[in-house]
């Protein structure tokens, strides 16, 4: 019981921390960050990379990601998947998102524009505005945690989502150990099938914010680890 309410009082008091410093996330914790670099890995087995390049204009900042992998059998290529994106904020705030995506030879596409103070979205699995409380899924930014409504980097989709902190955790990657924050990230729509569902689990770096790691299952374990970061 003394476990749990501990757990739930360090949940409100990161989330809290979260929620003040949503505006000045970008300026407070990326300002030296110039790519972040993470290897994905399919039951164990390196399969592609994700590369996140962040370029500057005094405040402005615009975030570029390129991810592809293969899955292979016998030198078979089964299945493959490419995607680029960039994610502009000005002054902290996020103001514009763009991606296409090549996922096994089927085309996808996301686009998020902001017109009279609101945003619409146009994307391969959805078009219309987009919800008040919402930020691209593409995990770098830990401010993700505090979101109700992730969209798809890949398709525009919408996906409502449950955040529960987990716990810190000492991690280690390419033998290197990380104080971290575990988050799992589930769908809030039960009704969703298996295919559509969320459920990843999210690590955090206790000092830095920067995304560490991620896991989940797929037809097969999946995970992000952290190679790179300049």
């Amino acid at each position: 019981m003394i476990k749990k309410l501990l757990l739930l009082v360090l949940t409100v008091f990161f989330l809290i921390q979260l929620s003040f410093s949503s505006v000045f996330a970008h300026v407070l914790h990326y300002t030296k960050i110039n790519k972040l670099e993470f290897d994905l890995y399919r039951n164990n087995q390196l399969i592609g990379q994700h590369i996140y390049l962040f370029n500057r204009n005094s405040q402005n900042l615009t975030v570029y990601n390129k991810i592809n992998f293969e899955i292979k059998i016998l030198g078979i290529t089964l299945y493959s998947y490419s995607s680029e994106g960039q994610e502009k904020y000005i002054d902290g705030k996020f103001e514009s998102f763009s991606s296409t995506t090549n996922q096994n030879k089927k085309k996808k596409f996301s686009n998020i524009y902001k017109k009279e103070n609101k945003f619409f979205i146009e994307g391969s699995s959805y078009k219309g505005e987009a919800p008040e409380d919402f930020i691209i899924g593409t995990w770098w930014n830990h401010s993700i945690v505090k979101y109700k409504t992730q969209i798809s980097a890949a398709s525009g989709r919408m996906i409502e989502q449950n955040v529960s902190f987990l716990g810190k955790e000492t991690i280690e990657i390419n033998n290197k150990k990380y104080s971290a924050l575990k988050f799992n990230f589930s769908s809030s729509d039960p009704s969703l099938s298996r295919g559509k569902k969320l459920n990843t689990n999210v690590w955090y770096d206790e000092k830095t914010l920067f995304w560490l790691k991620a896991s989940f299952k797929n037809d097969g374990d999946w995970e992000y680890r952290l190679k790179y970061v300049e």
